[in-house]
């Protein structure tokens, strides 16, 4: 890396407007370089900069960012586990397309881990400690106000708070595996239809149910809301 060089993400096909910048960076070990030029791209595909469908070329991303190819190649496959990024014809990378019916398993997964999670905190000892925890999430989503990417943060900040409380690390980490593909499909339906599935009035009844120590009642409301989330971004 170049002492000073500005870290900016733009494709090919876009403006140079839309370009992704971080403040310039010193010198810095291999190490700290990989997860800066990872943060980039993934913030990049985060913010809608690259879109479902885009090629990332080594090439030309290494040209961009002012790293060496070999640093984008070890980013790239670190994104590609996290679901970000899946290889096409011949090997060439793009930002991950999930289609409806892969759109569809992703919310019984997540249904099925997040009820198992609110199985955990209504049977546990500390069920009113959760719900104080998720009502501080909620508020956070509340406060995310019109702001694509922050209640974007919320609104997954929320169900990823439901999955710790329940104390499972195991489902954490398998909730966190999904995070890449869940990010995906709600950057591809976009702020003008991604929104109305991330209100704090679609997430209270959760809420809600678990503070009642209803199991079925909660377990009912986990499956409807991803029911009806599936269905509306599959729709897109």
């Amino acid at each position: 890396m170049r002492d000073g060089v500005e870290l900016s993400v733009v494709p090919a096909d876009r403006p140079r407007g839309a370009a992704l910048s971080v403040e310039p960076l010193p010198t810095m070990d291999r190490s700290t370089l990989r997860e800066r030029v990872l943060q980039a791209l993934r913030s990049a595909i985060m913010s809608g900069v690259y879109r479902p469908g885009d090629h990332l070329g080594e090439v030309e991303v290494a040209g961009r960012l002012g790293v060496s190819r070999g640093t984008v190649r070890e980013a790239l496959r670190h994104l590609q586990q996290e679901g970000l990024v899946q290889a096409g014809m011949r090997g060439m990378l793009r930002v991950n397309s999930l289609s409806d019916a892969e759109i569809q398993g992703l919310f019984r997964v997540r249904a099925a881990l997040e009820g198992l999670a609110v199985t955990e905190i209504v049977n546990g000892p500390d069920r009113q400690k959760a719900v104080t925890a998720l009502r501080a999430a909620l508020d956070a989503l509340a406060g995310a106000g019109d702001d694509f990417a922050s209640r974007v943060e919320a609104d997954l900040g929320f169900h990823l708070r439901l999955c710790e409380l329940s104390g499972n690390t195991m489902l954490v980490e398998s909730w966190r595996h999904l995070e890449g593909r869940i990010r995906v499909t709600i950057m591809n339906r976009g702020p003008e239809g991604a929104p109305s599935m991330m209100t704090p009035a679609r997430h209270a009844p959760i809420i809600d149910a678990i503070d009642s120590g209803d199991l079925d009642k909660a377990l009912e409301v986990v499956n409807e809301h991803m029911t009806a989330a599936a269905e509306h971004f599959s729709a897109g």
